[in-house]
């Protein structure tokens, strides 16, 4: 009886949460007005200033030929920063665009010459904009963001909660004044394991930029057999970029498959500005049950030869 009531409890905890489940996609379903698919080109560009000048750009605001319908748009100017960034292929961070801070100014500078528009199916627009550079703007980098908002989407309703959501898209713009700039970059983590359990190999890496301006950061990860010179994997030809801003540090994790069970030599090489880091390891990869089994192995190898030592001993004592 306890067994059947239980059952019961169980079959009622589950029928509750796919109700919740159920209430929360109506809740924030996506309405379809914010898969317009407007894009802006280009997603970023560097650029640079000179103190007591004007820099005139534009961006290009598209909407495509599988649009259903107009698209009403608006642009405006937010500042631009990182946090959290890990640097991995698939991590950018958290994106702020309303921070401000000594690397942020320019979101001050920039007129737009157009802020918003209407765009049918398979039509675009340029939006104009001036940097009017004060003549006391700092040297260095200064980071700001052009943001495209959808306004044509509508409201999810759902359970009598209404929820309006918006398709916003950017243009980042990486700025460098002229002037005295600080190329200062450190190096505090360039480390490979020498025992893996499972692949992948992860090599991982922290930097810090010192400097007043952004920079690329480089990873270059090598991997070979112990006793062969053919790389099991390699990005040598093409290493791994990606930008560092001004006074901020990175974390990052670059990685290659290797075979389930083996012994390998692998090298990173790690840049920013003028510093490198090489680091080269042996790497042992020996998979966890493997592991337990030559423990195991080694175990009653040891309680052999003691049980032996042991009989050869009594043996030896009665004759």
């Amino acid at each position: 009886m306890k067994k059947i009531k239980l059952l019961v409890g169980v079959l009622a905890l589950l029928g509750l949460g796919g109700f919740a489940m159920l209430s929360y996609s109506d809740v924030f379903a996506e309405p379809e007005a914010i898969k317009s698919g407007l894009t802006v080109s280009p997603p970023n560009q560097k650029i640079i200033l000179i103190p007591g000048e004007s820099y005139y750009g534009s961006i290009k605001v598209s909407s495509p030929a599988s649009s259903q319908k107009d698209v009403t748009y608006v642009v405006e100017v937010g500042s631009f920063s990182e946090h959290g960034r890990e640097g991995r292929k698939d991590d950018y961070g958290t994106v702020d665009y309303t921070e401000k801070s000594a690397y942020n100014q320019m979101m001050d500078w920039i007129v737009l010459e157009k802020d918003g528009g209407v765009l049918s199916p398979n039509t675009s627009d340029i939006i104009p904009f001036v940097i009017n550079v004060p003549e006391d703007a700092p040297a260095g980098g200064q980071y700001a963001s052009l943001i495209v908002r959808d306004e044509s989407s509508s409201d999810a309703v759902g359970n009598g909660v209404s929820i309006k959501s918006y398709m916003q898209i950017l243009s980042i713009i990486y700025a460098e004044v002229a002037g005295e700039t600080r190329d200062e970059g450190v190096i505090l983590e360039n480390s490979i394991p020498s025992f893996v359990l499972n692949s992948p190999l992860d090599a991982t890496s922290r930097v810090r930029n010192n400097g007043n301006i952004h920079t690329d950061v480089s990873w270059t990860l090598q991997v070979w057999p112990l006793f062969s010179d053919e790389e099991i994997c390699t990005n040598e030809e093409d290493p791994y970029t990606t930008l560092i801003l001004p006074e901020s540090e990175m974390y990052h994790v670059e990685n290659c498959d290797l075979p389930m069970v083996g012994i390998f030599r692998a090298k990173q090489t790690v840049k920013i500005f003028g510093e490198t880091s090489i680091v080269e390891k042996t790497v042992i990869v020996c998979p966890l049950w493997l592991l337990f089994i030559i423990i195991f192995a080694v175990t009653m190898l040891i309680i052999w030869l003691v049980m032996r030592s042991r009989a050869r001993r009594e043996t030896d004592e009665k004759a």
